[in-house]
């Protein structure tokens, strides 16, 4: 199975094969590599429609999940009945909000799409932060899957926000 990688933005330098390096890494680690997944890099202007249409907020953001099973305990893996229903779901990443936030935050853009795409993927696994319990439910599998990255990887990732946000 694998992941579809697709850059519709022109704002930002994006690595491709970089980013896909380390989705399969955080596939590896979460054991979801015989489930399909689709990450989009989008720019403001496209984010922000996507948000506008699914959540009615009229601004830009950093990730938009889309799972395939909505109703994902988190924690549990789908258990697929056919081929077809092997799909986790899709991730659009705001490539073009979260490079603004980098160059105001003085933050590695690659490094920051990876932490990003590791809470995206959370959400595909039915993880969500609509209260602070959830939050930190999600803060930790999302700390989990970093420190794994890392201890593979040598890099030193680690995620975004301590707190609950309703913003993203």
């Amino acid at each position: 199975m694998g992941v579809v990688l697709r850059n519709l933005q022109k704002v930002a330098p994006l690595r491709r094969a970089r980013l896909r390096r380390d989705v399969d890494t955080l596939r590896h680690i979460l054991g979801i590599q015989k489930f399909d997944l689709g990450i989009i890099c989008v720019d403001n202007s496209r984010i922000q429609h996507i948000n506008n249409t699914y959540r009615k907020k009229n601004m830009p953001t950093d990730v938009l999940s889309f799972p395939f099973y909505e109703d994902l305990r988190p924690g549990k893996l789908p258990c697929p009945l056919h081929r077809d229903e092997q799909n986790l779901g899709d991730i659009f990443l705001g490539v073009e909000y979260m490079m603004k936030q980098c160059q105001e935050e003085s933050l590695d853009l690659h490094g920051v799409l990876t932490v990003v795409t590791a809470h995206g993927i959370c959400h595909l696994l039915g993880y969500r932060h609509e209260t602070e319990e959830e939050w930190n439910e999600m803060l930790q599998r999302e700390s989990y899957i970093l420190s794994e990255y890392n201890r593979l990887t040598g890099r030193h990732l680690e995620p975004l926000t301590k707190r609950c946000s309703q913003e993203r």
